[in-house]
C-alpha cells in the first residue's frame, strides 16, 4: 500500500514554497526531513564508498526532482553517501526485491503491519534495540521489525460558519447530521475509519479492539447517504472543505492545520476523538549498505530537535517524547503527541493491523464503492 500521507506533506511543503512562505534553504531541508534524515547527528557512522544508504520514503516526483540537489549538498556537507529514493516502498515493491535477490535498499518507511508480517517471512530485520533506543518512541510504538518515524492523527474538521458555537467533539457528532447538517467526507483507505464508525456506535474507546468490521461498515452505510466523497488525498480535503462543499471531514491534523490557515480561520478542528497513529523505519534483509549502518541510520532519525524541525514544516508528531517540549510554545497545541493532547486521543491498534489488514482492507474498499 502507498502512503499518501507522505505525498501530501510534500505537496504542502511545494505549496508554501510557491507562495513564498518558505525559502529556498527551508523547501530543501523540509524534503530531505521528510526521509526523516536529521541534519545535525550524523559523525560515527561508517559506510562503504560504493555502497551509499538508500532510505527510500514515498516522495514521489517531489523528492525525484529535488533530491539530486539536496542528496549531493548533504553528502558534501558531512561526507556520508545517503541517497534518497522517493518510489515509495510498497509491500509488493519489497517482495520483489527479496524475490529477485537483487535489493538495493537499506531503510524503508511503511506502515507497521506490513513490516511485521514481512518480518514474519524473514524479509525484514528485527530492529536492533541494542543501537536503537527504544525510550525515544512513544510507549507502544517501538516493534519487532520497525519503529516509529513520525506520528499523525485523523482528526474532526468543520466549518464554523455553519455551526457556531456548537461544535462537533465526537465522532457520534459526526454522524449525528440532525444536530450537525451538512455533506461529510471519509478517508478512501480503512485507516482510523472503522475506529470513528465504532465508536459513533457507541463502543467504548477500551472497547474498540478487535475491531468489529461488520458492525463499522453497517454504521458506515448509515452515514453513506450524507458522505460526498471518501478522499484520497489532502488536498481533495482542502477543496472540499474550503469551498464548502462539505461541513465536516475525517482528515489529517496536517492538513487540518493548512486548511485552517487558508480559510482565514473558518475551518476549525481538534484532537478531541482524534485517531492516532503512526509512520515506521524498517531494514530490508540483507541490505547492501549493512544492518549495522541502517541501525544506526535510524537512531540518528531520533534526534529530537530533527523532528521539531518536521513539525514546523508539516505538523507530523515527534515520535520522540523529548521533542515535544523543544517545540515553540505558541504552537505547542497543534502537535498530536503533546502531553496535553494525547490524553484527547484514541491510538490506533498496530497489533489489530498486523493481523487483520489485508482481508479488512479489501472489506472496507468494497463496501464504500458501492
Amino acid at each position: 500500500m502507498f502512503n499518501p500521507h507522505q505525498q501530501d506533506c510534500i505537496e504542502v511543503l511545494m505549496e508554501k514554497a510557491r507562495r513564498g512562505q518558505i525559502d529556498r534553504r527551508s523547501f530543501l531541508k523540509g524534503m530531505g526531513l521528510l526521509a526523516a534524515l536529521p541534519l545535525a547527528l550524523r559523525s560515527g557512522v561508517s559506510f562503504a564508498a560504493d555502497k551509499p544508504l538508500v532510505v527510500v520514503n514515498w516522495g514521489g516526483d517531489a523528492i525525484k526532482a529535488f533530491g539530486k540537489a539536496w542528496t549531493e549538498g548533504f553528502a558534501k556537507a558531512t561526507g556520508i553517501p545517503v541517497k534518497i529514493d522517493g518510489s515509495g516502498p510498497t509491500e509488493g515493491a519489497i517482495r520483489t526485491q527479496m524475490s529477485s535477490g537483487r535489493v538495493s535498499w537499506d531503510v524503508v518507511d511503511a506502515e507497521s503491519s506490513i513490516l511485521q508480517n514481512l518480518g514474519k517471512e524473514n524479509l525484514v530485520e528485527p530492529i536492533d534495540y541494542g543501537i536503537v533506543a527504544r525510550d525515544k518512541v512513544l510507549p507502544g510504538f517501538a516493534y519487532e521489525y520497525g519503529i516509529a518515524d513520525y506520528m499523525l492523527s485523523y482528526v474532526i474538521a468543520y466549518d464554523s460558519q455553519r455551526f457556531g458555537d456548537k461544535a462537533p467533539k465526537t465522532w457520534k457528532d459526526f454522524w449525528d447530521v440532525e444536530a450537525f447538517p451538512g455533506k461529510r467526507t471519509l478517508y478512501k483507505w480503512m485507516n482510523g475509519m472503522l475506529e470513528a464508525a465504532l465508536l459513533a456506535d457507541g463502543v467504548e474507546p477500551g472497547q474498540l479492539y478487535p475491531l468489529d468490521v461488520p458492525r463499522a461498515l453497517k454504521k458506515i452505510d448509515q452515514l453513506k447517504p450524507h458522505v460526498l466523497a471518501f478522499w484520497g488525498s489532502g488536498a481533495e480535503t482542502q477543496q472540499l472543505l474550503i469551498e464548502g462543499e462539505v461541513a465536516m471531514g475525517a482528515i489529517w491534523n496536517t492538513r487540518a492545520k493548512v486548511i485552517t490557515e487558508d480559510s482565514d480561520g473558518r475551518i476549525k478542528w481538534s484532537f478531541d476523538n482524534a485517531l492516532l497513529g503512526c509512520s515506521n523505519w524498517g531494514v530490508l534483509k540483507g541490505n547492501p549498505a549493512g544492518k549495522d549502518a541502517a541501525m544506526r541510520f535510524i537512531a540518528y532519525a531520533q534526534d529530537p530537535q530533527s523532528q521539531v524541525e518536521l513539525f514546523k514544516l508539516f505538523c507530523n508528531g515527534p515520535a520522540n517524547p523529548a521533542a515535544a517540549a523543544l517545540i515553540p510554545a505558541e504552537s505547542r497545541h497543534l502537535n498530536c503527541t503533546d502531553p496535553d493532547n494525547l490524553p484527547k486521543q484514541i491510538m490506533l491498534s498496530h497489533e489489530w493491523y498486523t493481523d487483520h489488514y489485508a482481508v479488512a482492507l479489501e472489506q472496507y474498499l468494497t463496501h464504500v464503492s458501492k
